[in-house]
């Protein structure tokens, strides 16, 4: 029977059928539909127990394999881990004295021509020299200094960048197993609502009953075909989240996750928000960048001092004359300090007060963080705790009672159908609840470095 069109009933008696065979019959059609209702097992929850788990008909992929194909294969990842080996071969380099400079040089007296009066005129010569700048004492050592900050800070965006994928698709995998368990309830309450309908239809038959019993259950089995067409839309889209956090092809395999089971929380809120200074990548990010800026300030301050410039030149002449040998000692003068190293060192010191500031913002905002995913996934462990020992028990106790009251009689179907959805909801809001609170735990992994069990 399609569960988009109503189903036609006629009430009227066969011919040369009597009263009580009518009876015999409706009671064995009632009998047997009460009897595959009972035969499908309700999602009752014992205390302390879990709601029943679904079993994939393919092999499910733990989390801890995707993170780590995440951590190797993450295009995000990889140019991140680029840049920061790229900044570690920056500070040998800053920290190096400039190249020296080889020179030639010729000098002719009385005439342009090359070597033209070499043997006859003193002053003319062919020289060879160095050159080397030598910046003041404590620059280079600054420079190299500044640059190694620059690649630890690199290094801790590199690791928050890795720590955001990982957290990403640990909430696409938590998402995806609730969207999936929600699936296999609803293909479970679809059966479960087509035998409702049975026993509707049997009551109608034997005149205790009526045709809206059976529209309403055919309404129910329509919306949960609609709730099932928009999960399958979500699932999609979680499947092509997690392939391309993973790099894999979107048109490879489906991922299905393993079942969802709680995991509890064995750290207070003061040893989290202990941990955000020295775990926090984004906040030691920030603390390289204070200690960078302080470095800068320092750099600027020696700006007032000279750099040096030392020079030795070797000049031949002809053999009548004799060999000459020059050396010479160069200082840069800074002279304009008013109008640039001054405006230097204020650059730099206003420029660290900026990174000191954003530091505490960072670590603040971080605290915040730490703080809401706690109390949010303390919050659902206790909610997890209500859905499975009360809630949950409770409506399946109360909608059993009910199926046996309508069976009598004794109770009509609109308040069935709403003990069967109660039933349903909660069972899907334990699931949801259940996602929300791993994503919050995987979300203080990523705010803290530390590693929940």
């Amino acid at each position: 029977m399609s569960i988009l069109q109503p189903r036609r009933v006629d009430g009227h008696q066969r011919k040369g059928s009597g009263p009580r065979r009518n009876n015999a019959v409706s009671a064995a059609v009632l009998f047997v539909a009460a009897w595959c209702l009972v035969s499908i097992p309700v999602r009752a929850v014992q205390a302390g127990e879990q709601p029943a788990q679904a079993q994939p008909a393919k092999a499910a992929t733990p989390l801890s394999q995707l993170v780590k194909e995440a951590e190797q294969n993450n295009p995000q990842i990889m140019a991140a881990r680029r840049g920061w080996q790229a900044a570690t071969q920056v500070p040998s380099q800053v920290s190096t004295l400039p190249d020296p400079e080889l020179m030639v040089d010729h000098m002719a007296a009385g005439t342009p021509l090359p070597f033209d009066g070499f043997h006859s005129v003193e002053m003319t010569y062919l020289g060879f020299g160095v050159s080397q700048s030598i910046p003041y004492p404590g620059k280079l050592r600054l420079r190299g200094e500044i640059a190694r900050r620059k690649a630890d800070m690199l290094r801790q965006q590199a690791d928050s960048v890795q720590r955001n994928v990982v957290q990403e698709v640990k909430a696409a995998y938590f998402r995806l197993g609730y969207v999936q368990q929600t699936l296999s309830i609803l293909n479970k309450d679809v059966r479960l609502l087509d035998q409702i309908e049975k026993i509707a239809e049997a009551r109608y038959r034997t005149g205790q009953g009526n045709q809206q019993d059976m529209l309403k259950a055919q309404l129910q089995q329509t919306k949960l075909l609609r709730d099932t067409t928009q999960y399958r839309q979500q699932m999609q889209t979680l499947q092509a989240q997690l392939k391309q956090l993973l790099n894999r092809p979107q048109v490879s395999s489906d991922i299905v996750t393993e079942t969802l089971i709680e995991t509890p929380l064995p750290f207070s809120s003061d040893d989290l928000l202990e941990a955000v200074r020295t775990g926090n990548p984004e906040v030691g990010a920030q603390h390289e960048m204070v200690r960078d800026r302080s470095l800068q300030v320092e750099l600027a301050r020696k700006d007032f001092y000279p750099d040096f410039n030392v020079k030795y030149m070797y000049q031949h002449t002809a053999s009548p004359f004799p060999e000459r040998y020059m050396l010479s000692f160069g200082v840069t003068l800074p002279i304009f300090r008013s109008r640039r190293q001054q405006p230097e060192v204020a650059e730099a010191a206003e420029q660290l007060n900026s990174a000191r500031r954003a530091y505490e913002a960072q670590v603040q905002q971080t605290y915040f963080e730490v703080r809401d995913q706690f109390l949010m996934a303390d919050s659902d462990s206790k909610v997890l705790k209500i859905y499975r020992e009360g809630l949950i028990p409770q409506a399946t106790a109360t909608f059993q009672a009910g199926l046996a009251a309508y069976q009598s009689a004794q109770q009509d179907f609109e308040t069935l159908l709403s003990s069967f959805l109660d039933v349903l909801n909660l069972d899907i809001e334990y699931w949801h609840t259940l996602a929300e609170h791993e994503t919050a735990l995987a979300r203080l992994e990523q705010l803290t470095g530390i590693q929940i069990p």
